[in-house]
């Protein structure tokens, strides 16, 4: 264990175990969600789940083993639709090509990372807006937590809206909920994983979580292994979805590594040591995923969860990569768990949802960081803090701040504060905005 310095970290061997797993049954959600979505667009569902769980855990092991983070990785949300329904049903391109349209994305990831240019960008970024940031995607998770409970749903009018609270899947949400605050609140180890199977079995007698045998024997990979058409990427016409697949990942990773940092305070003077080597993990991730058939791999906010319940080290990504690992084999049992409960054409998730609230109301207290006696620091914060949430992206809430913090800067008389980097940073979300697709 003194390869990852357990002692010098604080931490210990039980804990980066519970942490790990913790992780893990709040992103394992993924290993059904991306399959489910990939075949909609022809591709083999059983063949996408080996790819999402390999990726998986080849894109963990390298964050936990190369940079000592315990930050997992898997498929993004977000990267996986605008695959699907933009690239491939919208702009009518075959699955294999736009596979290859994410190896060179994930290529160009890897360059930049070696170049150290995406270190550096992360490392420009005023604190007021890292913190901003992180307390940002607190509110985003509750609010997706809040969703995945049917505590809040969709409304034509208003575009969101109180769901039927009078439901079982939002009673055993809240259930969930208020077990993970009284663990919490009695500083019982692990609270939240225990929270999680607590919950589960709950559910059990109530419907909403559903045995169906606990050991299967894994499907073939073979329909999407190696089927990525690369030089049917290498047309001009692909050259837009190979920069949103690139900006998106960019900054949906620069977010994430910024936020659970935050939170596990492993910023160092406003920056992250080792960043280049926590870069390099999703870079490799995305070419690796799209070799085996699945689209843009990142880091997960989820992570969250595990760095609350202690989690300082890689050790915790070995645990976590370990799950990952066994849920080829026990595919029955973790759909039961993190698989959700169906209601008509929608689907719940009142057993890991109560996590996403539990931690996003822990993220929300780096906010308080920010010097919101400096106008120049504060509007950006602010714009960041809400933009993130409102707009339903991390990149896109960042932007908000990114382009408005040069400006007011510039409009107060302080100019030589910004870095010269968070102007280059202004221009490429600017560019996007202006001239891409949102």
């Amino acid at each position: 264990m003194e390869f990852f310095h357990l002692k010098d970290k604080g931490t210990s061997l039980r804990t980066e175990v519970i942490a790990g797993i913790t992780t893990f049954m709040t992103m394992a959600y993924i290993i059904f969600v991306q399959p489910m979505l990939l075949s909609q667009i022809g591709m083999d569902f059983g063949a996408v789940m080996m790819a999402t769980i390999i990726s998986s855990i080849i894109a963990t092991l390298i964050m936990g083993l190369y940079a000592n983070y315990p930050i997992a990785l898997a498929p993004a949300m977000g990267e996986n639709f605008l695959f699907a329904y933009t690239i491939v049903l919208g702009m009518g391109v075959a699955w294999n090509k736009a596979l290859g349209i994410v190896f060179i994305s994930g290529l160009i990831f890897v360059i930049l990372t070696l170049f150290r240019v995406r270190e550096a960008v992360v490392n420009a970024i005023p604190d007021s807006l890292k913190k901003s940031i992180a307390a940002g995607i607190g509110i985003f998770i509750t609010f997706i937590g809040l969703q995945w409970a049917g505590v809040i749903a969709k409304s034509p009018a208003s575009g969101v809206s109180l769901g039927s609270l009078n439901t079982n899947y939002v009673l055993l949400f809240f259930i969930g909920l208020f077990i993970m605050f009284f663990l919490i609140a009695r500083k019982i180890k692990g609270a939240i994983l225990w929270g999680i199977l607590i919950t589960a079995v709950i559910g059990i007698p109530m419907g909403i979580i559903k045995f169906q045998g606990v050991v299967s024997s894994p499907p073939s990979i073979a329909p999407t292994f190696f089927k990525l058409d690369i030089l049917g990427a290498l047309r001009w016409e692909y050259i837009t979805p190979i920069v949103v697949l690139f900006l998106l990942d960019f900054f949906d990773t620069v977010g994430t590594l910024i936020g659970v940092s935050s939170l596990a305070g492993f910023l160092k003077k406003g920056k992250l040591p080792r960043v280049g080597r926590a870069l390099m993990a999703d870079a490799v991730g995305t070419v690796v995923g799209s070799l085996l058939g699945t689209s843009t791999v990142s880091s997960y906010i989820e992570s969250t969860t595990g760095v609350s319940e202690g989690g300082k080290t890689g050790l915790a990504n070995i645990f976590t990569a370990l799950c990952f690992f066994l849920a080829i084999f026990f595919y029955p049992l973790v759909k039961a768990i993190g698989g959700g409960y169906s209601v008509g054409e929608e689907v719940y998730y009142p057993v890991t949802a109560p996590a996403l609230v539990v931690v996003g109301s822990l993220m929300i207290k780096t906010v308080s960081n920010v010097k919101w006696d400096d106008v120049t620091e504060s509007i950006p914060a602010f714009l960041t803090l809400i933009g993130i949430p409102l707009t339903y992206s991390i990149s896109d809430g960042m932007a908000l701040g990114f382009i408005s913090y040069p400006i007011i800067k510039l409009f107060a008389g302080r100019v030589r504060e910004v870095h010269p980097v968070m102007w280059v940073l202004f221009a490429v979300f600017a560019f996007r905005f202006i001239v891409l697709p949102t």
